[in-house]
């Protein structure tokens, strides 16, 4: 069966870091772009960072957060470092078809259930 199963979420003070997961299955994981969304509660879901089937990366953000993935463990990684309050959400991760990538939610049409994230002051 196909799936994106997340991991690795948990709570944490401002300052500290968290490294999240995401191992895909039942697709040739390598060929698609993979993606880290987040959504607050009340908000809309947002773009984090994507890499590409070449890896290739773009992030909202530049500094703190860094993408990866690993084709022979078919896993996405999220590697996130001095948190911050607002950084707080659920945290998602999804494919898009094809190997290039978009920062749109639109366009990753498969989506895991998510790990939460807490980072408190």
């Amino acid at each position: 069966d196909m799936g994106l199963v997340e991991s690795g979420g948990g709570s944490v003070q401002s300052g500290g870091s968290l490294r999240l997961s995401c191992v895909g299955s039942g697709f040739t994981f390598r060929t698609y772009c993979m993606g880290w969304f987040r959504q607050r509660p009340g908000q809309e879901r947002e773009p984090v960072a994507v890499i590409d089937a070449w890896q290739n990366t773009q992030y909202k953000e530049t500094g703190r957060f860094t993408i990866s993935r690993d084709n022979v463990r078919n896993t996405l990684y999220l590697e996130m470092t001095d948190l911050k309050p607002e950084d707080s959400g659920m945290y998602y991760c999804a494919r898009r078809p094809g190997g290039d990538c978009y920062m749109l939610p639109s366009t990753f049409g498969y989506w895991g259930l998510g790990t939460q994230v807490t980072v408190s002051s």
